[in-house]
Formats: C-alpha cells, sequence, structure tokens
C-alpha cells in the first residue's frame, strides 16, 4: 500500500510540473516577444521552434528531478528544504538545456526568453509544490493518507519522538506500538501507545500490524545492537530511520549532512558560512560606516570633553577574546583614570565605582564610551550584533565553572546581543547571559540580528546594570 500510494503521488507530481513547466516555457515566449518589455529587433520567431524544444525539455526535467530527490516522499522534510532543491534542480535543468541549444546552430533561441523561464518556472514549480503538499498535510490532519511506524525503543529518545510527532499530525505518521529490550514491559502502554513485544519479534509485528515506518531510536548504551535489530528487520518492505543517541553530545548548532553517500553528524559548529558570511559582513559594513558618518560630531564632543576633564588618551584599548578565541583590542573612549587597574588588578567596574572620571560615569551609563567600537567592526574584528566579548584573564575562570562558556565564541564578538537587549548587562547572571548568548548562536539569522538592532535602538543606550 505505501509503494502505491508513493508511485501515485510520484506520478501525480510529474504530471505537475510537466504542465508548470510547459506554461511557464510558452508564457517566458510571449513575455519576451509580445509584452513589449524588451524591444525585439531581429524579428519575432515562431512559437512553435520553441515548443519543438519542450520535447526535450519536459524529460530533461523529469530526469533532473528525480536525480535530486523531488519525487520521493517528503513527510518531514521542510517546506524551504524543498525549494531549495527546486531551485537548484531547475537551474541545473536550465543551464544543460542552454547548452545543448549551442548544437542547433542553425536556429538562435533568446537568451532572455530562458532567463525568464527560468524565474517563472522555479516560482511557479516552489508555489504548486508548497500547495500540493498543503493539501496533503490537510488530508493527513484528516485521518487521509496515514502511515503506521514502530519505535524500537522505550528509552527516553522513542518517547521524545512520539511527542514531537504528536505536535505534528499534518505528517500523517501515527504510532502503533513500542518494541522493548525485555518483555517485562510488554504489553504495558507509554504515553497511551502499547508496548507491542521485543525488538526480534519486529519482522512478525510488521505484518500484523501492516506498518510502513519502522523508527531505530536505541539508547546510546544499546548502540551495538543496532545490525542485529538491521537483521531482525531483514528484507521487509518498510521506511527504516534511525534515530541516534547523541543529544548529549551536541553542544552547538547540530546538524546532520551527507558526504559522498557518508552521514555526517555535526555536534558542533558556527552559523556563520557561505553566503551568512557575506550577509553578516555587509550588514556590519554598512552599519557601522553610517553610524561612525552621523555620530562623528558627537563623538569629536566627547574626545575634547575626556581631554578636559582629565589626564591621557582619548582611546582606551583593552585585550579582549573574540571569535575562535583570537584576541584584538577593543577601541572606547578613556572612561577611568590612568592606570586605574594599578592598585586592584583586573576588576569589574562595580557601582559608583572612585575610578571613573567625570564624564567616564556618563559615558559608561549612556554606552557613548563604546561608540569606537564601530571601527572595530569596520576592522573585521567584531560584528553589530554577536556575544559581548570579554578579557582573557576573566575568560580563563569563567570557562572552567561555567559550562559551555567558550562555545559563544562560535561566532563574531558583538557591540550589542540578544542578553544585552533583554536586560543582561553589567552585574547579571553570567549562566543566564551565555544562555541568551548561545541562544542567538543557536538561532542566528538575519532577521535576528535586524530585531536585535531595532531592541537596542528602542530601548535606548541607558542601563542601570551599566557602571
Amino acid at each position: 500500500m505505501l509503494k502505491k500510494h508513493s508511485k501515485f503521488f510520484e506520478s501525480l507530481l510529474l504530471l505537475l510540473d510537466w504542465l508548470i513547466i510547459s506554461l511557464s516555457w510558452v508564457f517566458s515566449y510571449y513575455l519576451r516577444f509580445y509584452s513589449g518589455i524588451v524591444p525585439v529587433y531581429k524579428g519575432i520567431p515562431p512559437l512553435k521552434s520553441y515548443l519543438t524544444l519542450l520535447i526535450f525539455m519536459i524529460p530533461l526535467w523529469g530526469m533532473v528531478f528525480k536525480m535530486f530527490g523531488l519525487y520521493r516522499p517528503r513527510r518531514i522534510s521542510t517546506k524551504i528544504s524543498e525549494v531549495i532543491d527546486i531551485s537548484k534542480s531547475s537551474t541545473f535543468a536550465t543551464l544543460i538545456v542552454i547548452s545543448l541549444t549551442f548544437l542547433f546552430r542553425q536556429y538562435e533561441f533568446s537568451r532572455l526568453t530562458f532567463f525568464y523561464f527560468w524565474l517563472i518556472n522555479t516560482i511557479f514549480l516552489s508555489l504548486t509544490r508548497i500547495m500540493f503538499r498543503e493539501f496533503l498535510r490537510f488530508l493527513r490532519k484528516q485521518g487521509y493518507n496515514l502511515r503506521y511506524a514502530l519505535i524500537i525503543s522505550t528509552e527516553k529518545l522513542g518517547q521524545d519522538l512520539v511527542n514531537k510527532l504528536k505536535k505534528h499530525p499534518e505528517l500523517g505518521i501515527r504510532i502503533s506500538g513500542f518494541l522493548t529490550r525485555d518483555m517485562d514491559s510488554a504489553g504495558n502502554k507509554i504515553q497511551g501507545i502499547p508496548v507491542l513485544g521485543k525488538y526480534s519479534d519486529v519482522r512478525s509485528l510488521i505484518s500484523k500490524h501492516k506498518i510502513d515506518i519502522v523508527f531505530v531510536a536505541l539508547p546510546f548504551s544499546v548502540h551495538h545492537q543496532l545490525k542485529e535489530v538491521l537483521d531482525w528487520i531483514g528484507d521487509e518492505m518498510v521506511s527504516i530511520m534511525v534515530l541516534p543517541d547523541i543529544s548529549d553530545f551536541v553542544t552547538l548548532r547540530g546538524s546532520v549532512s551527507e558526504f559522498e553517500g557518508m552521514p555526517l553528524i555535526s555536534l558542533r559548529d558556527t552559523p556563520l558560512y557561505g553566503w551568512n558570511i557575506i550577509v553578516k559582513r555587509l550588514l556590519d559594513i554598512i552599519f557601522a560606516s553610517l553610524v561612525l558618518t552621523f555620530a562623528s560630531p558627537l563623538m569629536f564632543i566627547i574626545a575634547v570633553m575626556i581631554k578636559l576633564t582629565s589626564e591621557g588618551p582619548v582611546l582606551f584599548k583593552q585585550e579582549r577574546m573574540g571569535m575562535d578565541g583570537k584576541t584584538f583590542h577593543i577601541l572606547k573612549f578613556r572612561t577611568m583614570l590612568i592606570n586605574a587597574e594599578q592598585v586592584t588588578g583586573p576588576v569589574w567596574t562595580k557601582e559608583d565605582d572612585p575610578r571613573r572620571t567625570r564624564i567616564g560615569k556618563l559615558l559608561r551609563m549612556t554606552s557613548l564610551d563604546e561608540l569606537p567600537q564601530f571601527f572595530n567592526v569596520l576592522k573585521g574584528d567584531m560584528s553589530i550584533v554577536g556575544p559581548r566579548p570579554e578579557r582573557p584573564v576573566f575568560i580563563e575562570s569563567f570557562k572552567g565553572t561555567i559550562p559551555k562558556y567558550m562555545l559563544r565564541h562560535k561566532m563574531k564578538a558583538g557591540i550589542t546581543g540578544w542578553a544585552q537587549v533583554s536586560g543582561l548587562r553589567g552585574n547579571t547572571s553570567l549562566e543566564k547571559r551565555i544562555e541568551y548568548d548561545l541562544y542567538y548562536i543557536e538561532n542566528w539569522s538575519l532577521n535576528f540580528d535586524l530585531k536585535i538592532i531595532w531592541l537596542t535602538l528602542l530601548n535606548g543606550f541607558i542601563d542601570k546594570h551599566a557602571y
């Protein structure tokens, strides 16, 4: 039944894709030669020549989409992942067609038509797929197009899977039962789902309950039994999904990828790679340039006031730790007396700190002392948004007492951050700040950065914890 349903929907999607490809190609032809958007100088070619090319395009898109896995069941995948795959495959297929047209020396196809087609086709294929998936999700919520599953394990990992599946009825996956290591718990119910038998009973239970999917969620302590469990399943026509019990080892942005057919599980990573680096760096350069341009008169006034009210340089440099544990010198307007730590040694500023200059208290309270850090941003040492950088001398003590403290250095240090806009500045809980910093890294996006910048501007720069 599972195979029958899959083939039906695969055929339906294939026909739908062919229809979209054909309509997009014809629409692109009319858009190029009849819309008047771009003037036509060499005459309008016959539609018949462009329709002939569809004979090659339609099967080509089917093969490429098949190669990119766009006709396999995608119950658990996200919409965005499917849109990305459609964009990749459509781009690949379009480039192949463009290359093939160079073989037809007797006829020249419009490159602009291909561009229109690539754009229109990608958009409409994505939209139809999203609508198609939404229709299937609706059917599943109503109790149709369901898949039945077994979970091999009664441990926490298997129970967590049940909780997550219950939150997503649109996936249409119903858990028929658990399998256990021993018979002591057989016949019991966990979260309302029966324990049907032992691991070794899996093959008979697949046939008895007409199972479509088997989730193998063995606890880490018995992972050595995985091969034995797979042997028990044998060649039964079911989908097998293995949930590795490694959640305790995943510390930051865990993910699964594939290399040459080999699954690779990332336990710790940074969100800054590929286009993410470019986008974040562009935001930093643009925003820092604007701030320094518009704040330059204010910065000049602050510099003059520092010179008039105390001895010493205008700017203060201090070693801080940034991304990947590399140190840099942060720039700030000087708010302390010269050699302020000569007696006390490295310490945090406290309320009514006598070491502050007359203007230093105002600068620190309003965060105006941090304006020179925008030069650090332009240099690349810092970002507009990120975990606040700390001094290496303090980090040596923190990393031994605060779990996961060093993981905050997987992101470039920032002038403002999620912890700061959430009220965690100055003399506040370090543990809580680390929690917020790691949440930011785990959930980083350009929109998240813009939200933090907006909240920084909205809440103002005065903070009761800024001494």
